[in-house]
């Protein structure tokens, strides 16, 4: 798994998750939940804690809320103390920045909503124009209605990203997924 580890701008994709957790100076812990040994000393170099190695959840299958739960129930365990709300940063999103996680930290502390999803609009893509298609490659159109429509003139749409997902600890315990009830999205910048 070490030779697949990613890179950014020359430095490891999880550099630039770490960099922005630490710069955004809200966190009262941050935790790398891994099982790679190299992702590991890279954490442990920028002075961030992993005093655990994820457990049978790395795999490509298992969906990233029960990773988040596992990893939220050992650090509770590890230093027998409680969170009220955990901030998953998945490392796949390098341009994300301190001051969007203050700004849906802040968001999320207001709204009074369990669960934060970072968005994002789509650009240069139009969604309301795509299709699956069948073994002959004939398009089956999600929206057909919206095929004459010039573009400028279609509602935007936003994608769920990874760069930040919060949760109210409990509400994530109990329901096992961020898409939870009263669950909102905060868009930020691609």
């Amino acid at each position: 798994k070490d030779k697949n580890i990613i890179s950014f701008d020359g430095k490891p994709m999880i550099h630039w998750t770490i960099k922005a957790a630490i710069k955004s100076r809200v966190f009262k812990r941050i935790i790398v939940s891994t099982d790679c040994r190299r992702i590991a000393k890279i954490a442990k170099q920028m002075g961030i804690d992993v005093p655990f190695y994820r457990n049978n959840l790395a795999d490509d299958h298992t969906p990233i809320s029960k990773v988040t739960i596992s990893a939220l129930k050992q650090a509770e365990e590890y230093w027998e103390e409680t969170y009220d709300t955990v901030v998953q940063l998945m490392p796949n999103c390098p341009n994300r920045t301190e001051v969007s996680i203050k700004n849906g930290l802040n968001y999320f502390n207001h709204s009074k909503c369990n669960f934060l999803l970072s968005s994002s609009k789509f650009y240069n893509l139009v969604p309301w124009w795509s299709f699956t298609t069948n073994k002959n490659n004939e398009p089956k159109y999600n929206y057909p209605e919206k095929l004459k429509v010039r573009s400028q003139d279609l509602d935007d749409n936003y994608c769920i990203t990874g760069a930040l997902w919060i949760a109210k600890s409990d509400s994530l315990k109990k329901e096992k997924t961020f898409y939870g009830k009263k669950h909102r999205v905060f868009p930020i910048d691609w």
